[in-house]
């Protein structure tokens, strides 16, 4: 398959165990962002009711992400935790124009986010293993012996690379945003004066 989303842009791919705060870390970003018209933040298709946590997504059926995915509706799609993720195509074109669009990814969807995309930059969001647990516990959705084989699971998951820049998200929230916000001006910067 050849990369649909090569060009200018650049997309950066937020992954990372749950717990770790993703969707904090892209708020913050989100918020610094919020008047620069050529980054933007990716809505993913979820096959998820919108009020099941605290991303922002279009909350679709499974029958409707099925048919939208028939349709070529998506990038790339992939399924996880019994739910169904979809990136929208026109993702790819905005980047391909120079945009840097930001997404909340899976780290088992790199390999084909990458095929799509060409050169992407992943943004590895941890904590320590006890914050996780703690985080986990407080949002009440899973028993502890869920929380438990989910962060057994997760520690063996590990993404390395030299696309890869690995951001601790287990004090301050400022400070693992202000990590992820210079990373995303790093690479504008460089779409703006490529080496």
């Amino acid at each position: 398959m050849t990369a649909i989303g090569q060009g200018r842009g650049t997309l950066i791919v937020v992954v990372g165990p749950s717990g770790a705060g993703k969707d904090s870390v892209m708020g913050f970003a989100a918020r610094h962002f919020a008047y620069r018209p050529d980054i933007l933040f990716v809505r993913r298709v979820i096959t998820r009711p919108s009020d099941a946590g605290s991303e922002v997504h279009e909350s679709v059926s499974t029958a409707e992400f099925e048919d939208m995915s028939r349709s070529g509706a998506f990038a790339v799609s992939w399924q996880a935790h019994g739910l169904s993720y979809g990136i929208p195509f026109e993702i790819a074109g905005k980047v391909a124009t120079g945009m840097t669009a930001i997404v909340n990814g899976s780290r088992a969807a790199l390999p084909a986010i990458r095929e799509v995309f060409g050169t992407i930059a992943v943004a590895l969001v941890t904590a320590d293993p006890a914050v996780l647990a703690k985080r986990l516990a407080e949002r009440g959705r899973e028993s502890e012996e869920d929380v438990l084989r989910r962060l057994t699971r997760q520690t063996a998951d590990i993404v390395a690379g030299p696309d890869v820049t690995v951001i601790d998200n287990s004090g301050r929230l400022e400070v693992a945003g202000q990590r992820f916000v210079a990373l995303v001006e790093r690479h504008c910067a460089a779409l703006h004066h490529p080496a």
